[in-house]
């Protein structure tokens, strides 16, 4: 029983970590496209809004893995 509960923790400690990753996969993305759209054109509120969460969190993820 206490041997399954270890390997379940494992589990989804390996499926939170890799849940980071492809955050911070979607995040890069992310603001690849909001920097394309910077350089062709203003950004709206919106888009600058979710420019600067994105960053902040970025940060905040690297940081925390280090």
């Amino acid at each position: 029983m206490l041997k399954n509960l270890l390997e379940n923790t494992s589990l989804l400690e390996n499926i939170y970590e890799l849940s980071i990753a492809v955050l911070l996969l979607c995040s890069a993305f992310s603001v690849r496209l909001l920097k394309k759209v910077k350089r062709e054109r203003k950004l709206s509120a919106f888009e600058l809004t979710i420019d600067i969460i994105i960053r902040a969190e970025a940060l905040t993820s690297f940081s925390g893995c280090v």
